[in-house]
């Protein structure tokens, strides 16, 4: 595959990673352990070495997950990981970036992680209760330390993106970005540009709608957090169906999938934007690993464009209180 590299930082990765959450948490039961770890090692056997994790899902299930798949590959890998919770009894119970927190996170996460190094260590959520100021200077002393390579930030604005930068480089924003979330076009975009700052989309896929498998029928787990997600109501999955028909006429004529457009079309927006769908699923995978190879020409920009700026998409992106930790 492919290999992009994250903004001015240098940091190389495979032009899509792997966004492993939902092998863990979020969307129902957590799979089995060993088909996991076997999907994780096709996915470095397809070129993939950019792998997303953190703390939070499982709680650290997923971490101890990549830690045990990575064990005889792990400098052919980039890994991912995340803090910014407080976690009370297996469950988020608020956020917490004060330093002394991220510096323990970092430690365990290491260790869960079978690895002395996080390459890319995200801040999971602002926390408004901390400056920004405080939260690079923590990482930035665990860069110095050898305990972490690059500095991200996750749903953060574009002040707080300039605030931290300014004390410690930040590599990547990891955001939600995808046909159907525009928003980081606006001012996210042009900001990461100007900084020098790589994109990591996630749920480039439209939590799994984008693919063209999911109506307004579809039944989800009890314990998958689409159920909260206004964006998954039966009215709003009837409704965005436009958007899924056009990526499909788009497909259909680039002998392509629906979501293979859809990735498709995220990495050709910016030569520094690295998508992280995610899968447990081996012909998915397969699937996503090739959307690399799509190639959309101007033309078919132009029509995705001018097609997707007449739908209107029905619905929030998150439940309310999701969306109250939404920094802007």
């Amino acid at each position: 595959m492919q290999k992009r590299r994250l903004g001015s930082s240098g940091m190389e990765v495979s032009a899509l990673g792997l966004g492993c959450m939902g092998m863990s948490f979020g969307y129902g039961p957590a799979k089995d352990e060993q088909e996991m770890v076997s999907l994780i090692r096709a996915a470095i056997e397809l070129g993939v070495t950019f792998f997303d994790t953190a703390e939070v899902y499982g709680p650290f299930t997923n971490e101890e997950l990549l830690g045990k798949a990575f064990s005889p590959f792990r400098k052919q890998v980039v890994i991912a990981t995340k803090f910014g919770w407080h976690i009370e009894n297996g469950k988020q119970a608020g956020l917490n970036s004060r330093p002394e927190h991220i510096k323990a996170v970092a430690d365990a996460s290491l260790k869960r992680l079978n690895t002395d190094v996080v390459d890319l260590f995200y801040q999971h959520r602002v926390d408004p209760n901390v400056p920004i100021e405080e939260v690079a200077g923590a990482v930035k002393e665990l860069i110095q330390a050898g305990k972490v390579r690059h500095f991200g930030l996750s749903e953060a604005g574009v002040q707080t993106i300039r605030r931290a930068h300014a004390v410690q480089p930040v590599t990547a924003l990891q955001s939600e970005y995808s046909l159907w979330w525009r928003e980081p076009e606006a001012e996210i975009i042009p900001a990461l540009e100007e900084l020098g700052v790589g994109f990591v989309p996630f749920s480039p896929l439209g939590k799994g709608y984008l693919t063209g498998k999911i109506d307004e029928s579809t039944p989800f787990d009890p314990n998958d957090f689409r159920n909260t997600v206004p964006r998954f109501t039966p009215e709003a999955r009837k409704a965005n169906r436009a958007l899924v028909d056009l990526l499909g006429s788009i497909a259909e004529r680039k002998g392509a999938t629906p979501a293979q457009i859809a990735l498709a079309w995220l990495l050709a927006q910016k030569p520094w934007i690295v998508p992280i769908p995610g899968t447990t699923k081996r012909h998915r995978l397969e699937e996503n690993v090739a959307a690399a190879s799509v190639p959309l020409t101007e033309g078919d920009l132009r029509d995705i464009e001018s097609a997707a700026s007449r739908i209107k998409v029905q619905g929030h992106r998150y439940s309310e209180s999701a969306q109250r930790m939404i920094d802007r």
